[in-house]
């Protein structure tokens, strides 16, 4: 069976996947054929139901549990590696809340982190990831919001941390944050939900053993990155709840749901969430 996976060209995605769209591990018979977009895009063909399985934000997973079931590998879920909050110049709360602030898309993670830190904002303009210090710079936003690669080479291009909405998260909750994370389709048969499963568990774990492996897929998706950040980027979003969430990151998620039914964003938290 051939099926469709869809994640990010970010250097920790290509890494937890290079192994199982390559063959390098038992896939149980199974083939992929991996389509690479920006998360927002990946979060907006999940609600279309585009692919099988695909990565996606956990806010957008929040609104899509009636759709996918979650793999208990494979998700970028941790302590001090959330979205920051940055501009030009040292704001205040008051002046962040009265915006304009770009976000990179309406149902990452980050966006909702946003919210919960300054719930006052409203004037939110969804950019591409990778154009939101640009944006800074031209004056179309007075702050962004920034993931990825960007958290390691803000400072030195000039820009002022305003707010680590990792750091207000964990603070807030005492849980580790969870970004992103691989589902699976509620209308495949579950022994072949199962089957992906085990195939995702065995790409993450011969990643984690063989790191150089992946190493010419991974700079190959990674446009302008240098080989350094590619590494520091891994090292961040690859962890241990990636090889398994486990019950304190399942517990992460979960508090994460109910969070949001309690803001009223979801209506409720469905008892099969994970295959």
């Amino acid at each position: 069976m051939k099926l469709q996976i869809g994640y990010s060209p970010c250097p920790n995605d290509t890494f937890i996947f290079d192994a199982m769209v390559h063959g390098k591990v038992d896939t149980e018979g199974l083939t992929f054929e991996p389509i690479l977009e920006d998360v927002e895009e990946l979060n907006a063909r999940a609600f279309a139901k585009t692919y099988p399985i695909t990565k996606l934000s956990y806010h957008a997973l929040a609104h899509l549990q009636d759709s996918y079931r979650l793999f208990d590998a494979g998700s970028a879920l941790g302590e001090g590696i959330g979205p920051l909050l940055i501009a030009k110049d040292k704001l205040s709360p008051k002046q962040v809340s009265a915006g304009p602030i770009a976000i990179p898309g309406k149902y990452t993670t980050a966006a909702f982190l946003f919210r919960l830190a300054y719930p006052n904002a409203t004037d939110l303009q969804s950019v591409i990831f990778n154009e939101i210090e640009s944006s800074i710079e031209a004056g179309a936003v007075a702050a962004g919001v920034i993931i990825h690669e960007n958290r390691f080479t803000y400072a030195e291009r000039g820009f002022e941390l305003i707010q680590d909405l990792g750091s207000f998260w964990e603070s807030e909750t005492g849980l580790p944050i969870p970004l992103g994370g691989i589902v699976v389709g509620r209308d495949l048969p579950v022994e072949d939900q199962q089957k992906i499963g085990r195939v995702l568990r065995r790409s993450v774990d011969y990643a984690m053993a063989h790191p150089k492996s992946s190493a010419d897929y991974v700079a190959l998706h990674a446009q302008e990155m240098s080989a350094e950040i590619q590494y520091k980027h891994i090292k961040t979003y690859v962890n241990n709840y990636s090889v398994s969430l486990g019950e304190r990151g399942r517990g992460a998620v979960k508090g994460m749901f109910q969070m949001a039914v309690e803001k009223g964003i979801i209506e409720g938290v469905v008892e099969d969430l994970f295959v």
